[in-house]
């Protein structure tokens, strides 16, 4: 082989590598300030190197408003933390208008920009808010711009919205409407830590001030990284896993598999086999490999799926959630490859 047609493979292996050193490199200061929950990290790095937002679900003091923080201070990002109030107005969130003067004196409509003008957005117990207000995230998450007084204004890129949630504490809360749920890539589950990492946090917080790490990875370098998922490759039966997996979810479609028919009223639309191969491909190439495999789809498909089906009653009534069921059809998707493929 000459050298001209070994080249392009070489700076394939060049990109990947270098992906994976700058991930490497990020991962690394994420670690110098959150102990342990390795899983979360992954998700949220998958989430933000795919441009995608996240939902973080889990009991108080779990550190879900630490990971975001050291996350904005690694990439060095423009950082903006809301918190959900039941008396937050949407303009609280987008910016509002006030009257002022032009350089000639006389009046004029300026625009103040509000917390969401930033790159990385933590929406705090989003929940708390009136569906009115949480709505006021939709367009700028969907979008990427607000419109105020009937003016549009972008957002700069990179733009993430990372919202947290109590799963606990439900008096006085409000469910996000299934339309914001799916803007989300992910619905990230944060655990508790193991004793062994719970007695490290304990005595990193106890015995001096804790400090973010700060990174050096422009936003040029951050965005220029989403451009190589972009162009990763996907072999066709990993995009038709994908999709059979989301269409046995829907209880109405003809590929519906039993466990859906049975407990589900709605099932993953379209942005769920989005989501599931970019994530896919995020994770290949965070591992160094050139294209994502099926197993890569089932690693994801929990976060990425689990907001994204609407339980019946009869689920609630037996106790079945989301998770069992993506399991149970995850389980016949694998051991009837013949199925998924021809119901693709």
């Amino acid at each position: 082989m000459s050298e001209s047609e070994s080249s392009p493979n070489e700076t394939a292996e060049q990109e990947i590598a270098r992906f994976s050193d700058s991930v490497a490199r990020i991962r690394g200061w994420l670690e110098q300030t959150v102990v342990g929950q390795s899983d979360t990290l992954d998700q949220l790095m998958l989430c933000a190197l795919t441009g995608s937002h996240a939902l973080l679900v889990g009991a108080p003091g779990l550190a879900k408003t630490l990971m975001v923080k050291a996350m904005a201070q690694a990439f060095g990002w423009k950082y903006s933390r809301i918190q959900f109030t039941p008396d937050l107005m949407p303009t609280d969130i987008t910016g509002y208008e006030l009257l002022g003067r032009n350089a000639d004196g006389g009046p004029e409509m300026v625009f103040r920009p509000g917390p969401v003008f930033a790159n990385l957005i933590l929406a705090d117990e989003i929940n708390r808010a009136a569906p009115k207000t949480q709505s006021a995230l939709l367009e700028a998450m969907g979008e990427r711009h607000v419109t105020v007084g009937g003016q549009t204004y972008p957002l700069e890129p990179p733009f993430l919205v990372v919202a947290t949630q109590n799963p606990i504490e439900q008096e006085g809360t409000y469910p996000l409407p299934e339309a914001q749920l799916d803007r989300f890539m992910m619905e990230i589950h944060v655990g508790y830590p193991s004793p062994t990492q719970e007695r490290e946090i304990v005595m990193k917080t106890t015995s001096a001030d804790l400090t973010l790490a700060s990174g050096d990875m422009s936003a040029e370098e951050f965005l220029a990284l989403r451009k190589i998922i972009q162009q990763i490759p996907v072999p066709d039966h990993v995009v038709d896993f994908a999709v059979a997996l989301c269409g046995c979810s829907r209880p109405h479609d003809p590929r519906a598999a039993e466990p859906a028919k049975a407990y589900l009223s709605y099932g993953a639309g379209p942005r769920g086999s989005q989501n599931l191969v970019m994530a896919a491909k995020a994770r290949a190439i965070m591992d160094e490999r050139p294209a994502p495999t099926v197993k890569d789809v089932v690693a994801v498909a929990l976060p990425v799926l689990r907001h994204r089906l609407i339980i019946n009653h009869r689920a609630l009534g037996d106790g079945v959630s989301s998770d069992q069921i993506i399991d149970d059809l995850l389980k016949l998707c694998l051991t009837n490859r013949t199925w998924w493929q021809t119901s693709a």
